[in-house]
């Protein structure tokens, strides 16, 4: 059987996740777009953890009043381009969700974070700066709050979902 790890997401209200994904369908090659719009957390949490991100991730979300957050611009990904995200407030949910899996986090999931929403990838480089280009001209600011977070299984390119906790409401 394939490794199939667990992805944690920070998960966007409607509005925000629609505009996305349509800039996301529109950019994205078709033939690699197994995924709508989102925020990934954490890209590969080991499935022996399962029982314990099924406990965890529900708990912390109820903490946590829904996060503000902006889209800022642009984020330059060398073959790609996502929106950049300023968000304290879900880097710190995200840090805390880290230090309880000290120690069984990949080197990816190690490094701090930059919150963004991929919209293309693994394009050349070339596609990537003329659609950065034609973008830049584009109001992308947005303000938002996250609404909660989501895990996946991540199954060779599609994922699969398994849950979704919403923040506590303010």
């Amino acid at each position: 059987m394939a490794f199939e790890p667990f992805i944690v997401t920070a998960e966007l209200p409607r509005d925000i996740f629609a505009w996305a994904n349509g800039l996301r369908r529109a950019h994205f090659p078709p033939e690699r777009n197994h995924l709508e719009a989102h925020v990934t957390l954490f890209h590969a949490l080991a499935p022996s953890l399962r029982e314990e991100v099924l406990g965890f991730l529900p708990r912390i979300a109820g903490l946590y009043a829904a996060p503000d957050a902006s889209i800022t611009g642009l984020m330059d990904l060398g073959k790609g381009t996502a929106l950049r995200i300023e968000s304290p407030a879900m880097v710190a949910i995200r840090d805390e969700i880290a230090d309880h899996f000290h120690g069984t986090l990949t080197a990816q999931d190690s490094h701090p974070i930059r919150l963004h929403i991929t919209v293309q990838n693994k394009v050349a480089r070339e596609a990537a700066k003329a659609l950065q280009q034609e973008l830049a001209g584009q109001p992308l600011e947005r303000h938002f709050r996250f609404t909660g977070l989501g895990l996946h299984l991540y199954k060779g390119g599609p994922w699969e979902a398994l849950g979704r906790w919403s923040f506590r409401r303010t």
